[in-house]
């Protein structure tokens, strides 16, 4: 498997996801508190070190073959990650800023990144 194919496939590990889930939902606290330093720390660097961990390690062609990893391998465009970055950075300002509604209106934007392939079939 390419390095290339191990960064898109890695994304759908469940790991990968819990990691980014949970590492989210804690420096969305951390920003809320205005703990910059510590909530940018706890969104990143754990997210990091498991994609190192599973793109070294893992053995992700099962998730290749799966319906979801066929379903990224069309869907998760450029545009797609670039939504899903949007997403988080709009989520954070709400929380440092204090904006309960940017938080699910980023949120929305993120599930949308990930959602995008099947969005535009139904169009």
């Amino acid at each position: 498997m390419t390095p290339q194919e191990k960064s898109l496939y890695h994304q759908i590990h469940p790991v990968k996801l819990a990691t980014d889930i949970s590492a989210e939902i804690l420096s969305l606290y951390l920003f809320w508190q205005r703990k910059l330093v510590v909530g940018l720390i706890v969104g990143v660097v754990p997210p990091m070190i498991v994609s190192f961990l599973l793109m070294r390690f893992a053995n992700l062609e099962p998730y290749k073959q799966s319906s979801a990893g066929r379903y990224i391998s069309v869907a998760m465009t450029p545009s797609a990650i670039m939504m899903r970055i949007l997403g988080t950075i709009i989520t954070h300002l709400g929380a440092w800023y204090r904006i309960p509604t940017l938080i699910p209106t980023g949120l929305g934007i993120v599930l949308a990144g990930w959602l995008k392939g099947l969005l535009r079939q139904e169009c």
